[in-house]
Protein backbone atom coordinates (compact mmCIF):
# COMPACT_ATOMS: atom_id res chain seq x y z
CA UNK A 1 0.00 0.00 0.00
CA UNK A 2 1.22 3.81 -1.00
CA UNK A 3 2.42 5.67 2.35
CA UNK A 4 2.39 9.39 3.33
CA UNK A 5 4.29 10.64 6.53
CA UNK A 6 2.47 13.13 8.69
CA UNK A 7 4.99 15.13 10.42
CA UNK A 8 3.91 16.58 13.97
CA UNK A 9 6.26 18.59 16.15
CA UNK A 10 8.07 18.03 19.56
CA UNK A 11 8.05 21.53 21.07
CA UNK A 12 6.07 21.97 23.87
CA UNK A 13 6.49 25.53 24.98
CA UNK A 14 5.37 28.73 23.54
CA UNK A 15 8.04 30.92 23.35
CA UNK A 16 8.67 32.29 27.36
CA UNK A 17 5.22 32.40 27.75
CA UNK A 18 5.00 29.10 29.40
CA UNK A 19 1.91 27.94 28.09
CA UNK A 20 1.85 24.46 26.28
CA UNK A 21 2.09 24.59 22.55
CA UNK A 22 2.74 21.74 20.11
CA UNK A 23 0.92 20.04 16.79
CA UNK A 24 -2.50 20.96 15.85
CA UNK A 25 -4.62 18.15 16.33
CA UNK A 26 -7.16 19.07 13.76
CA UNK A 27 -4.91 19.75 11.01
CA UNK A 28 -3.77 16.09 11.69
CA UNK A 29 -7.09 14.77 11.80
CA UNK A 30 -8.71 16.14 8.58
CA UNK A 31 -5.68 15.20 6.21
CA UNK A 32 -4.87 11.59 8.29
CA UNK A 33 -8.89 11.22 7.13
CA UNK A 34 -8.32 12.28 4.06
CA UNK A 35 -5.84 10.16 2.91
CA UNK A 36 -6.68 6.75 4.70
CA UNK A 37 -10.32 7.45 2.63
CA UNK A 38 -7.90 7.41 -0.60
CA UNK A 39 -5.97 4.51 0.30
CA UNK A 40 -2.69 5.73 1.68
CA UNK A 41 -0.97 4.28 4.55
CA UNK A 42 -0.62 6.76 7.28
CA UNK A 43 2.77 7.09 9.30
CA UNK A 44 3.69 9.50 12.05
CA UNK A 45 6.95 10.98 12.53
CA UNK A 46 8.09 13.48 14.99
CA UNK A 47 11.74 15.01 15.40
CA UNK A 48 12.06 13.37 18.91
CA UNK A 49 10.26 10.11 18.56
CA UNK A 50 7.38 9.59 21.12
CA UNK A 51 4.17 10.95 22.11
CA UNK A 52 4.35 14.43 20.71
CA UNK A 53 2.27 17.25 22.42
CA UNK A 54 -0.77 17.95 21.43
CA UNK A 55 -3.23 20.90 20.87
CA UNK A 56 -6.77 21.35 20.17
CA UNK A 57 -8.12 24.48 20.22
CA UNK A 58 -11.52 26.27 21.46
CA UNK A 59 -13.95 25.50 19.17
CA UNK A 60 -12.70 21.87 18.28
CA UNK A 61 -13.95 19.85 20.96
CA UNK A 62 -16.98 18.17 19.41
CA UNK A 63 -15.41 17.99 15.32
CA UNK A 64 -16.69 14.31 14.91
CA UNK A 65 -13.82 14.06 12.84
CA UNK A 66 -11.09 15.42 15.27
CA UNK A 67 -13.53 12.91 18.21
CA UNK A 68 -13.07 10.16 15.92
CA UNK A 69 -9.25 10.68 14.97
CA UNK A 70 -8.52 10.78 18.98
CA UNK A 71 -10.81 7.92 19.46
CA UNK A 72 -9.11 5.61 16.62
CA UNK A 73 -6.93 2.48 18.21
CA UNK A 74 -4.83 2.76 15.16
CA UNK A 75 -4.09 6.59 15.33
CA UNK A 76 -3.52 6.23 19.27
CA UNK A 77 -0.74 3.25 18.94
CA UNK A 78 0.43 5.49 16.15
CA UNK A 79 1.11 8.65 17.86
CA UNK A 80 2.18 7.48 21.53
CA UNK A 81 5.32 6.11 19.47
CA UNK A 82 5.81 8.49 16.60
CA UNK A 83 9.16 7.67 15.11
CA UNK A 84 12.29 9.97 15.12
CA UNK A 85 12.89 11.63 11.99
CA UNK A 86 16.43 10.15 12.58
CA UNK A 87 15.14 6.63 11.83
CA UNK A 88 12.82 7.49 8.84
CA UNK A 89 13.41 6.31 5.34
CA UNK A 90 12.33 8.50 2.67
CA UNK A 91 11.79 5.33 0.08
CA UNK A 92 8.98 4.32 1.89
CA UNK A 93 6.58 7.12 1.43
CA UNK A 94 4.86 9.19 -1.58
CA UNK A 95 4.65 12.08 0.31
CA UNK A 96 5.37 14.06 3.31
CA UNK A 97 2.49 16.81 5.04
CA UNK A 98 4.02 18.84 7.71
CA UNK A 99 1.19 19.38 10.15
CA UNK A 100 0.80 22.91 11.49
CA UNK A 101 0.27 24.34 15.35
CA UNK A 102 3.18 26.68 16.92
CA UNK A 103 5.48 23.93 18.19
CA UNK A 104 6.28 23.48 14.67
CA UNK A 105 7.85 27.16 14.19
CA UNK A 106 11.01 26.05 16.94
CA UNK A 107 11.61 22.48 15.92
CA UNK A 108 10.66 21.69 11.93
CA UNK A 109 13.16 24.56 10.74
CA UNK A 110 16.54 23.04 12.58
CA UNK A 111 15.67 19.01 11.94
CA UNK A 112 18.21 17.86 9.88
CA UNK A 113 16.48 14.39 9.71
CA UNK A 114 13.21 16.09 8.93
CA UNK A 115 15.07 17.81 6.43
CA UNK A 116 16.57 14.87 4.80
CA UNK A 117 12.99 13.15 4.94
CA UNK A 118 11.21 15.67 2.66
CA UNK A 119 14.07 15.93 0.62
CA UNK A 120 14.43 12.25 -0.41
CA UNK A 121 10.52 12.39 -0.65
CA UNK A 122 10.52 15.26 -3.37
CA UNK A 123 13.77 14.41 -5.32
CA UNK A 124 12.42 10.82 -5.86
CA UNK A 125 8.98 12.27 -7.61
CA UNK A 126 7.37 12.88 -4.45
CA UNK A 127 4.89 15.20 -2.83
CA UNK A 128 6.07 17.88 0.11
CA UNK A 129 3.25 19.65 1.79
CA UNK A 130 2.51 21.58 4.72
CA UNK A 131 -0.08 23.54 6.27
CA UNK A 132 -0.69 26.41 8.65
CA UNK A 133 2.63 26.74 10.53
CA UNK A 134 3.79 23.55 8.95
CA UNK A 135 5.90 25.22 6.31
CA UNK A 136 8.10 26.19 8.90
CA UNK A 137 9.48 22.99 8.45
CA UNK A 138 10.60 24.28 4.58
CA UNK A 139 12.32 27.43 5.26
CA UNK A 140 15.14 25.54 5.63
CA UNK A 141 15.16 22.74 2.71
CA UNK A 142 17.71 23.13 -0.18
CA UNK A 143 17.77 20.89 -3.11
CA UNK A 144 20.96 18.73 -3.80
CA UNK A 145 22.19 21.54 -6.01
CA UNK A 146 21.68 23.94 -3.01
CA UNK A 147 19.07 25.97 -3.86
CA UNK A 148 15.86 26.43 -1.46
CA UNK A 149 13.22 24.08 -2.77
CA UNK A 150 10.43 26.48 -2.18
CA UNK A 151 12.54 29.40 -4.33
CA UNK A 152 10.12 31.06 -7.35
CA UNK A 153 7.28 28.88 -6.29
CA UNK A 154 3.73 29.87 -5.15
CA UNK A 155 3.63 28.87 -1.02
CA UNK A 156 1.02 29.46 1.11
CA UNK A 157 1.22 29.52 5.30
CA UNK A 158 -0.35 31.44 8.63
CA UNK A 159 0.14 34.90 7.54
CA UNK A 160 1.22 37.81 9.47
CA UNK A 161 -2.14 39.48 9.98
CA UNK A 162 -3.34 35.56 11.51
CA UNK A 163 -0.36 35.68 13.98
CA UNK A 164 -1.14 39.14 15.07
CA UNK A 165 -4.51 38.59 15.51
CA UNK A 166 -3.50 36.24 18.12
CA UNK A 167 -1.23 38.83 19.63
CA UNK A 168 1.51 36.12 19.31
CA UNK A 169 3.89 38.20 16.89
CA UNK A 170 6.56 39.04 19.36
CA UNK A 171 6.23 35.35 20.59
CA UNK A 172 7.36 33.41 17.49
CA UNK A 173 11.19 33.16 16.70
CA UNK A 174 10.49 34.30 13.24
CA UNK A 175 7.52 35.61 11.20
CA UNK A 176 6.79 32.12 8.94
CA UNK A 177 5.25 34.52 6.21
CA UNK A 178 8.27 36.66 5.98
CA UNK A 179 10.72 33.99 6.09
CA UNK A 180 8.87 32.12 3.16
CA UNK A 181 9.42 35.21 1.27
CA UNK A 182 13.26 35.70 2.00
CA UNK A 183 13.79 31.93 0.53
CA UNK A 184 12.28 33.02 -2.47
CA UNK A 185 8.84 31.96 -2.37
CA UNK A 186 6.34 33.54 -3.83
CA UNK A 187 3.47 34.27 -0.37
CA UNK A 188 0.08 34.28 -1.14
CA UNK A 189 -3.00 34.24 1.04
CA UNK A 190 -6.58 35.24 2.04
CA UNK A 191 -8.39 36.63 4.54
CA UNK A 192 -7.58 35.59 8.40
CA UNK A 193 -8.66 31.86 8.50
CA UNK A 194 -10.03 31.58 5.15
CA UNK A 195 -9.30 28.47 3.24
CA UNK A 196 -6.47 29.03 1.23
CA UNK A 197 -3.76 26.38 -1.16
CA UNK A 198 -1.22 26.81 -3.35
CA UNK A 199 0.20 23.48 -5.61
CA UNK A 200 2.83 24.86 -7.39
CA UNK A 201 4.07 21.67 -8.84
CA UNK A 202 4.99 19.07 -5.99
CA UNK A 203 5.00 21.80 -3.34
CA UNK A 204 1.37 22.22 -2.00
CA UNK A 205 1.00 23.98 0.95
CA UNK A 206 -2.13 26.01 3.15
CA UNK A 207 -2.93 29.41 4.94
CA UNK A 208 -4.40 27.92 7.98
CA UNK A 209 -6.50 25.11 10.09
CA UNK A 210 -9.48 25.68 7.26
CA UNK A 211 -6.73 24.54 4.55
CA UNK A 212 -5.64 21.09 5.99
CA UNK A 213 -8.19 18.80 4.40
CA UNK A 214 -7.78 20.79 0.70
CA UNK A 215 -4.07 20.78 1.06
CA UNK A 216 -4.54 17.07 1.66
CA UNK A 217 -7.03 16.29 -1.25
CA UNK A 218 -4.65 18.23 -3.51
CA UNK A 219 -1.83 15.85 -2.42
CA UNK A 220 -3.76 12.91 -3.32
CA UNK A 221 -5.01 14.34 -6.44
CA UNK A 222 -1.47 14.84 -7.57
CA UNK A 223 0.37 11.68 -6.61
CA UNK A 224 -3.10 9.85 -8.31
CA UNK A 225 -2.17 11.72 -11.86
CA UNK A 226 1.94 11.33 -11.27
Amino acid sequence: MAKVLLAVSSHDVLGDTGNRTGYSVSEAAHPYNVFTAAGYDVDFVSVLGGEPPAVVFDGEENDPEIVGFLADETVKAKLVATQPASQVHSADYEAIFYVGGHGAMWDFPESPDLARLAIGIYERGGVVSAVCHGPAGLVNLRLSDGSYLIDGKRVASFTNEEEASLGFVEIMPFLLEDRLKERGARHTKAGNYVSHTEADGRVITGQNPASAAPVARLVVDTLKNA
